[in-house]
C-alpha cells in the first residue's frame, strides 16, 4: 500500500529520532522471511532494547541525514530493515547476529558505530561488546585489584612468620 506525503514524512521522522538517539545501527536484508519470523524478531528487538524498522530506502535515506548513521546510505539497496541499538552499542549486533543463526534469509549488509561504516564481517566483533553491567564489573574488578594485592603484600610477612613459627615448632616437636 503506497503511503501518503504526511506518512512519509511521520516515518522519516520516526527513524530520524531513532537514529538521532542510538548507539550503534545494523543493516540487514531480510528477503525471504515469513512474516511470523519477522513478528518474532520484532519481538525479541523489543526486548533488548533495539528499534527495528522496515522502511522505504529512500526514506530511511532521508531519515539518516545529519545524524551519525549517515554513512550508511548509500549501502541502503534492496528489502533492508534497521536495527538501532537504544541502551548498548552491542544489542542490535547480538540481535541480529543470533537470530542469523536460526534464519539464514537474514543477511548483515553492514554495521556503523560511531560514525564509522563497517562491512557485515564486523557484526560478531560488535556484538561482543560488554552491555552496561558487564562493562561496570570489570571496571570494578580492575579497580579492586591494586587494594587485594596490596592487602595480601601487607599480609604476606605476618604469614611467613606464622609458617616459620610453626615449622620450628614441628622440627622441635619431631626430636
Amino acid at each position: 500500500m503506497a503511503l501518503n506525503f504526511e506518512q512519509k514524512k511521520a516515518v522519516v521522522a520516526e527513524v530520524a529520532e531513532a537514529a538521532g538517539s542510538a548507539l550503534s545501527a545494523v543493516a540487514a536484508e531480510y528477503r525471504g522471511l515469513t512474516v511470523e519470523e519477522m513478528t518474532d524478531l520484532r519481538v525479541k528487538a523489543r526486548e533488548s532494547g533495539v528499534y527495528l524498522k522496515v522502511a522505504k530506502n529512500t526514506l530511511a535515506r532521508k531519515a539518516v541525514e545529519g545524524t551519525e548513521f549517515e554513512c550508511m546510505r548509500e549501502s541502503m539497496t534492496g528489502p533492508i530493515l534497521l536495527a538501532f541499538s537504544m541502551d548498548d552499542p552491542g544489542a542490535a549486533a547480538r540481535l541480529v547476529k543470533d537470530y542469523a543463526k536460526e534464519h539464514d534469509k537474514l543477511v548483515t549488509k553492514n554495521v556503523a558505530i560511531g560514525g564509522a561504516l563497517y562491512d557485515a564481517s564486523e557484526l560478531d566483533r560488535l556484538s561482543k561488546l560488554p552491555t552496561y553491567d558487564q562493562a561496570i564489573a570489570m571496571l570494578m574488578g580492575v579497580m579492586k585489584a591494586p587494594v587485594e594485592k596490596f592487602v595480601r603484600t601487607l599480609a604476606e610477612p605476618h604469614t611467613k612468620l606464622v609458617r616459620t613459627v610453626a615449622a620450628v615448632r614441628d622440627a622441635k616437636q619431631a626430636a
